[in-house]
């Protein structure tokens, strides 16, 4: 564990306020938005909406064609997992190089949890559109004592585009890094 003084820390903390969680360039969906990701979307998730199924309905819907369901935005941009290693990266499913975040963990705040997510939707995508998201960090909270542990609740917000540079929506997503047993 690093020694690192109160104030330290949440300078360090605050200065990462608006800066990107990775190399700062887009994310790049590997696939455009397509009929067969988005059919095994709905009936895995039971959501069988004719928007998302039937092109002759969609076509006459106010979406003008199939759409896809909106929170199926961050699995439109997300890295292939790599399994080897994942305990070593603390159960992450990508390779992170240079972890902003390491200063928590070396200061002691090893545990991670997700605590919530949520998605503002501008349109839904539709099929053949190229989006790329962009992650930067949106807000850390001063330290709180939690059922798991005192931590800090740290904010990231994804914004995801189509081709034209549209924003197609927003996510949100918070976790709790925490020191165990304190």
């Amino acid at each position: 564990m690093t020694e690192i003084t109160k104030e330290e820390l949440r300078q360090r903390l605050d200065a990462l306020i608006g800066q990107p969680i990775s190399s700062g360039q887009p994310a790049k969906a590997p696939d455009p938005v397509n009929q067969a990701m988005i059919r095994h979307w709905a009936y895995a998730l039971d959501d069988l909406s004719p928007a998302y199924l039937d092109p002759e309905f969609a076509a006459s819907s106010r979406y003008g064609g199939v759409v896809s369901p909106p929170v199926m935005l961050q699995s439109w941009t997300m890295a292939p997992p790599k399994l080897a290693g994942i305990h070593e990266r603390g159960g992450v499913p990508v390779e992170i190089k240079n972890n902003p975040l390491q200063f928590l963990a070396d200061a002691g705040y090893t545990g991670t949890i997700a605590t919530n997510s949520e998605f503002e939707i501008e349109r839904y995508p539709r099929v053949g559109d190229e989006i790329t998201a962009e992650t930067v960090y949106e807000t850390i909270s001063d330290e709180k004592k939690t059922a798991m542990g005192s931590g800090f609740f740290v904010t990231w917000i994804t914004t995801y585009r189509d081709q034209n540079g549209e924003v197609l929506g927003r996510q949100r997503f918070r976790t709790l890094r925490f020191k165990t047993g304190s």
